[in-house]
């Protein structure tokens, strides 16, 4: 039963507030509670510091490297951050320049283009790994010295691609995905939505979802999690990624958006729940224009 005032959980957590003033905007109750925290990589196991930053520099402005992929937009404005740092961010803009640069939707595209950037390719709508290398099919890589800045975990799929067509992989990574340091909001969370204290779920990243997933197998409550999750809540997703972790887990999708992105997300979700206010029907949905 969805209620005149919709509870609607939000697992985000760099923008949660703006979320949260959006589904007030459209009549609902906004909880927030964060399931991933970005923790900044240093170097080892391959990820990024300050010293490894300026080799990479280095290596973009004496060519080293053809190709830079870039997942994610926070993935920019860190290494940025740490051309800066080092005194270095003139030689990053030089260096970038120069060869071919990839970016992973509109985010990784306004940071490069904020910073002086403006990337030679850019995936298309929904902005997966699978647009990525779409983006890429025109370009010959055999042999080419590739730069993949990740997101908070491996692209397996794009990173086998690249492999597979005989690029020169370098992977590098910025920031890792963990669970939050106090998890006991998480666990509050996981039993209120199973006593059915929530109406609807938005999943803006799927390890989200995966998080929430796992914190209720440490309480020992997942099947009473997916249950409830297809019995009792409207689940959205804000695109295919999202939508295939869900799946994987044995949760419906009821919501997404035509397009890939937070605010339309919220937008279709309230627009749902306000048509079935009375009931939820489970069945999967786009906003009204977009219907299949």
């Amino acid at each position: 039963m969805v209620t005149s005032s919709p509870r609607v959980v939000l697992l985000e957590s760099r923008m949660s507030r703006e979320l949260a003033r959006l589904v007030e905007k459209h009549g609902g109750e906004p909880l927030c509670v964060p399931a991933v925290r970005e923790v900044p990589s240093i170097r080892e196991r391959n990820e990024l510091g300050p010293e490894a930053a300026g080799r990479l520099i280095t290596g973009l402005t004496d060519g080293k490297y053809d190709i830079a992929v870039f997942m994610t937009g926070v993935a920019v404005s860190m290494l940025f951050g740490l051309g800066e740092q080092i005194g270095r961010r003139p030689g990053l803009v030089a260096g970038l320049r120069r060869v071919t640069t990839v970016a992973r939707g509109p985010k990784p595209t306004a940071a490069l283009r904020g910073f002086g950037v403006v990337p030679t390719l850019t995936a298309r709508e929904a902005y997966t790994s699978a647009e990525v290398i779409d983006a890429l099919a025109g370009i010959e890589l055999a042999g080419k010295r590739v730069l993949l800045f990740h997101y908070g975990e491996r692209s397996d799929s794009l990173t086998e691609t690249l492999i597979a067509r005989e690029a020169l992989v370098e992977e590098e990574w910025l920031y890792r995905w963990r669970l939050p340091e106090d998890t006991a909001e998480l666990e509050q969370l996981v039993r209120t939505i199973v006593a059915g204290g929530v109406d609807a779920l938005a999943i803006t990243c799927q390890i989200q979802f995966r998080h929430l997933f796992q914190i209720a197998q440490r309480l020992g409550l997942e099947r009473d999690l997916v249950r409830t999750l297809n019995e009792r809540m409207v689940v959205a997703a804000v695109g295919p990624t999202c939508h295939a972790i869900l799946q994987v887990h044995g949760v419906d999708v009821h919501v997404m958006p035509e397009h890939p992105k937070m605010g339309p997300l919220i937008v279709t979700l309230m627009r749902y729940l306000d048509r079935h206010s009375a009931h939820r029907i489970p069945a999967a949905v786009r906003a009204p224009q977009e219907q299949h």
